[in-house]
């Protein structure tokens, strides 16, 4: 792990060589569905990318804060949760889009990127026969993040639900979430949730499965302690 934070800080700098890219360690899961294998990849910072059924999503592509690595899997949709630069970035999405794939985002994120379907608060739809709702992301102590400007996202792959929570803390509307089995929180205070938001946002969802990204930290053992003999399995 200790590798992952040298290469994501030094990208983040721009020195990071395209080889070394593709060195990259970072978590990846694969899990049973009703209607197949779905496999999860966190690349860095706040980026997901899900590949289920011949297709693939990915959720805010961006670079330099990740350097995509050497051939990734086009993305047949991408989903953006908000407009700020770690987030939405023209050239993360040319790196992994294929030609004429779909973008799902916020209205603000259609001033910079036009042609994409703008998703609001509370919407659903489904996109290449995979449900997808659009979750409020926001903050409820500091205006990083206001409310009804950001999304997260809840993707239903077979009878598998994945929440990818964006850029939040954990406000009424994340912890009303229910019947989720994987969900993708941030940890990044002030922008985000600390320890204990993001323990207490996981102990109300209750996934079955917890993953951390948009972290500034690799050790989780706080979190961990907060998190004992709730039978979420946590990783990292």
């Amino acid at each position: 792990m200790k590798k992952r934070t040298v290469l994501l800080a030094v990208a983040v700098c721009g020195l990071l060589a395209a080889a070394e890219a593709a060195e990259q360690n970072f978590p990846v899961g694969v899990f049973k569905t009703s209607q197949g294998d779905l496999k999860i990849s966190l690349p860095g910072h706040a980026v997901a990318f899900f590949e289920f059924g011949g297709k693939t999503i990915w959720v805010d592509p961006t670079m330099p804060y990740v350097l995509v690595p050497d051939n990734p899997p086009k993305a047949d949709l991408v989903l953006i949760t908000h407009e700020h630069g770690d987030h939405l970035n023209r050239e993360g999405i040319d790196a992994v889009r294929k030609p004429n794939a779909g973008i799902v985002y916020t209205a603000k994120c259609a001033d910079a990127i036009p042609g994409g379907m703008v998703m609001k608060n509370g919407e659903k739809t489904t996109i290449l026969g995979i449900p997808v709702e659009a979750v409020p992301a926001y903050n409820l102590s500091l205006p990083y993040h206001p409310k009804g400007a950001g999304n997260g996202y809840i993707l239903t792959f077979g009878d598998l639900r994945v929440y990818v929570a964006g850029d939040t803390e954990n406000v009424p509307e994340v912890k009303a979430l229910r019947n989720i089995d994987v969900a993708i929180l941030p940890l990044m205070t002030p922008y985000t949730m600390s320890e204990a938001m993001l323990a207490d946002a996981a102990k109300a969802i209750k996934p079955k499965v917890l993953y951390v990204y948009h972290s500034r930290t690799e050790d989780y053992s706080k979190l961990k302690a907060l998190l004992k003999d709730t039978g979420i399995e946590f990783k990292f």
